[in-house]
């Protein structure tokens, strides 16, 4: 069993209020085996090496708590979550916080759910469903009081992905790379249209100085109902 030494991001993951202690040590160890396991039969990740898996999965997942403030309880749903980043490490360090783990492809959803069943964990779910789809959809549109995705498409796009399942005084949070400035840019007829205020900008350096850049929108009015659209629409003429 591979140990990713999870007691060397301890110190400053508690200078920002997150304690790494032994069970969530041992449940962050445990997902990253069971990580390494399934991406031998399915793609999940091309960061394998022990280290790169702890800064490059687990702690850019957990500067999340650093920058946004997550309330007590509060309902997150994770777009596009991959093999789980950031929405399973935020569920493991914040047990306290409801989250949909929302993707389009079924055999990673099958390894979230075997994470889930293996890590014992209450109050996250998978979701099979495209991110437009998910925002049609009456159970979960507007549900959310956070919303984030990591890396998954340009903002103007991931925005009318993800915004229409927030709900009004909830945020979005994009995690993308150094270059996200460019993007907000492009992205304010996007915010006008789909309800959110000017974004917070925050950046980081990861290991290796790779930058992480939180874009962090605001939602301020109900998103209209014609949105999303349609996926070719969406891909074609980005708002």
């Amino acid at each position: 069993m591979t140990d990713f030494n999870i007691e060397k991001i301890a110190a400053p993951c508690a200078e920002f209020g997150v304690v790494l202690d032994s069970e969530k040590t041992e449940q962050l160890n445990l997902y990253g085996n069971l990580l390494l396991q399934w991406n031998e039969k399915i793609n999940l990740t091309a960061i394998t090496a022990p280290d790169d898996v702890l800064y490059k999965h687990f702690y850019d997942c957990i500067l999340f708590l650093k920058h946004i403030k997550v309330p007590d309880g509060a309902a997150l749903i994770d777009v596009g979550t991959g093999a789980g980043f950031p929405g399973m490490v935020l569920k493991i360090v914040r047990p306290d916080i409801n989250v949909t783990l929302l993707d389009s492809l079924k055999k990673r959803l099958t390894f979230l759910d075997c994470v889930i069943s293996e890590l014992c964990l209450d109050g996250i779910n998978t979701v099979h469903m495209r991110a437009e789809d998910a925002g049609r959809n009456k159970e979960i549109r507007e549900k959310y009081d956070i919303a984030c995705a990591r890396a998954v498409a340009s903002l103007p796009v991931l925005m009318e992905y993800c915004v229409p399942l927030v709900k009004k005084d909830g945020i979005f949070v994009a995690m993308k790379g150094p270059s996200a400035q460019d993007e907000v840019s492009l992205s304010a007829n996007a915010a006008k249209l789909l309800g959110t205020g000017k974004p917070t900008i925050i950046c980081e350096t990861l290991t290796g100085n790779e930058g992480r850049t939180f874009v962090i929108s605001k939602k301020i009015s109900q998103t209209p109902t014609k949105y999303p659209r349609k996926p070719s629409d969406i891909s074609k003429q980005p708002l």
